[in-house]
């Protein structure tokens, strides 16, 4: 009987050490592989972000230095849009090519000396058909050469905390120190989008046309966009193709579904199909795994605060208009709770755009975001007269 007792209590521990292996509590880490997905890229690095938030969503090397052929473009766009923003450009201003960018070799629109070209034609050669002659002829206009354009360009790199990046020219031909990395690529790409989203009015373009007036006469030349996502991808919006023999194919690629936008980034794909299978699949990845969760009334009403010895007595506050944050796959936006943190009194002086307080997001007690309360208007501290009138008022009003 003693034998059977001790058969079945062997037989009962070895289905429970298969049980355990079954449902990976022995080993842990096979389930934890399971659940995680990789993507199978070939390419050399990628990135994957949500461009209002900045979250990053996927990657792979991200930080490696790399050539970025003609993605360096969107560096050249947003130089180009910031000067139109900033009026030192306007989209029907003429701009007359030298000799320097009509030289230019790769992809061109085959400008020529001292043909006069409109921003506006300008930037559509460079987003749709990746002009290295247009480029040139931008840069030239807005920093009087192509030397000082590609210091603005790195100046601006740092500004962005792109710490992997050195150009060397404007335009993205292979020449040695000219680097950046895809999450570097990533960060402009979401500054030029971001903020500039006229940009798409380009970016979405599949084919159009510009009109050379020369001293051979007039001629109409056809542009047809390299970023074959346009067609192919649903939401596609841009943003723009690079390829070298140095640099091989890479692909800023930016998209929106449903309000959320994402940006993708491929560097050196092995051929131009890769640049666009890969990107597809970095984008069907975020929009499969990731909801955007959109306060659009950070601030529901308006809100002032009590000021201290100012000569207003109450400060009008105000917020951004909105705050998002990426929710991954399996959470709900619903649980997000929003707390507002104000003083109960202010001191004057308090100038328009001085920080007052903050309106906090939380997930599940952790803290997610948090989105600043600033004063809407200027109050300046009371002075003697001030002082006196109040005084003065005071005292008639309790008289009457």
């Amino acid at each position: 009987m003693g034998k059977y007792k001790r058969f079945y209590k062997r037989l009962a521990l070895l289905c429970s050490l298969l049980l355990a292996i079954e449902v990976g509590c022995i080993f842990p880490n096979a389930a934890k592989e399971e659940d995680t997905e990789e993507l199978p890229l070939t390419s050399v690095s990628a990135v994957l972000i949500e461009p209002i938030s900045g979250t990053i969503l996927y990657e792979k090397d991200k930080d490696k230095q790399l050539p970025p052929a003609s993605v360096t473009k969107v560096m050249t766009l947003l130089l180009i849009m910031e000067a139109i923003e900033d009026g030192k450009i306007t989209l029907d201003e003429k701009v007359t090519v030298s000799a320097h960018a009509a030289s230019m070799g790769g992809s061109q629109v085959f400008l020529e000396e001292g043909e006069t070209q409109t921003v506006d034609d300008m930037i559509k050669c460079i987003a749709v058909s990746s002009a290295n002659d247009a480029c040139v002829a931008m840069a030239e206009r807005i920093a009087g050469s192509e030397e000082t354009f590609v210091d603005r360009m790195n100046k601006r790199a740092k500004q962005l905390g792109m710490k992997n990046t050195h150009f060397v020219n404007c335009c993205g031909l292979d020449v040695d120190g000219h680097l950046t990395t895809a999450y570097d690529i990533a960060l402009m790409s979401r500054e030029l989008t971001v903020k500039h989203p006229d940009i798409f009015k380009y970016t979405t373009i599949w084919m159009d046309t510009i009109v050379h007036n020369t001293a051979k006469g007039s001629s109409e030349f056809g542009l047809s966009n390299t970023n074959k996502l346009i067609k192919q991808y649903s939401g596609a919006t841009g943003l723009k193709t690079g390829s070298t023999s140095k640099a091989k194919f890479c692909l800023s690629a930016t998209a929106t579904r449903n309000d959320l936008s994402l940006i993708a980034v491929v560097m050196a794909a092995s051929d131009s199909k890769v640049r666009v299978k890969e990107a597809g699949m970095l984008l069907d990845y975020g929009f499969a795994n990731c909801t955007l969760y959109k306060d659009s009334h950070v601030l529901k009403k308006n809100l002032s605060i009590p000021v201290e010895q100012g000569q207003s007595e109450l400060l009008s506050l105000t917020g951004k208009k909105s705050f998002t944050y990426v929710i991954p796959k399996g959470q709900d936006g619903k649980s997000i709770k929003k707390k507002i943190t104000l003083p109960k009194t202010v001191k004057a002086p308090v100038k328009k755009g001085d920080k007052v307080g903050e309106v906090t997001y939380y997930l599940k007690k952790q803290k997610i975001g948090e989105v600043p309360i600033i004063a809407k208007n200027s109050i300046k501290k009371w002075n003697y007269k001030d002082c006196f009138d109040k005084i003065l008022d005071k005292y008639l009003l309790i008289s009457n």
